[in-house]
């Protein structure tokens, strides 16, 4: 058990030491542009149409669900309200990162594990570049920038979701719709949405880089830490989502 232990807290700190260095090396020289923008090609474009389909059925289904069960309780014009808070606070950052992850994640894994397999990095090291600046950096960099970006289009993808439901489907009216979206746009409910995608995007790229860089035994190690950095994505993800909300809520002054 004690060897466990030991195994765990090293491995913890090595993803402690790599996240830390490839954060600081954004603002270190040599910057490597061209790779960041290659990163956010794939990143953000590759997942665009992706986190809008996810985003518009969520959308949807939130606002069906919410129309029928307030309904019920004759409080139909709240669902416009609900829906909105309920995207922008949570299910909005949480959907995209876990899309994210699971395919931009997965792809940062196996793209620098096969890397680690082929001894590219050791190639990079023999030629003085450090592969935390070069290979890690530019995937930081990219995620903490793209996944906010693409947090508000599905925002803004799914209230649209939400609108098709509850005016053409449960006949309510469009003006008082959007008129709760635009009550509920205020600074805590902005921000509260608005910071947990930095969060999300750091933690899946650091994971997943630090699953690729460690990888060992070839293919069936290929396999491993790509599954791993999804699933250890997806638990973080949760887990820093309920912290940030707990957090933000105290800061904001909700009463609990």
């Amino acid at each position: 058990m004690s060897e466990k232990i030991k195994r765990l807290l090293s491995e913890l700190q090595d993803y402690y030491l790599l996240s830390i260095q490839g954060l600081l090396g954004i603002f270190r020289k040599p910057f490597y542009s061209k790779d960041a923008i290659d990163q956010m090609d794939y990143a953000g474009a590759g997942s665009f149409v992706i986190v809008m389909i996810v985003s518009l059925f969520i959308g949807m289904a939130l606002s069906l669900q919410l129309s029928a069960e307030l309904g019920v309780l004759g409080l139909k014009m709240y669902t416009g309200k609900v829906v909105g808070i309920s995207i922008i606070r949570e299910v909005g950052p949480v959907t995209a990162a876990l899309v994210y992850c699971g395919r931009v994640g997965a792809g940062m894994a196996s793209e620098l594990g096969s890397m680690v397999i082929g001894h590219q990095v050791d190639s990079l090291r023999v030629f003085g570049v450090d592969p935390i600046k070069k290979l890690v950096t530019p995937r930081l960099l990219s995620s903490i920038i793209m996944l906010p970006a693409l947090t508000i289009i599905g925002n803004a993808i799914a209230l649209l979701g939400g609108y098709y439901i509850a005016v053409f489907v449960s006949h309510q009216s469009g003006y008082v719709y959007w008129s709760s979206i635009r009550d509920i746009l205020n600074f805590e409910n902005v921000f509260s949405g608005s910071i947990k995608p930095f969060m999300f995007g750091f933690l899946i790229a650091s994971i997943s880089c630090y699953m690729g860089l460690t990888t060992k035994g070839g293919a069936k190690g290929l396999r491993k830490s790509t599954t791993n950095a999804v699933v250890f994505s997806i638990i973080m993800i949760i887990i820093s989502d309920f912290m940030l909300t707990k957090i933000l809520l105290y800061l904001l002054g909700f009463s609990l």
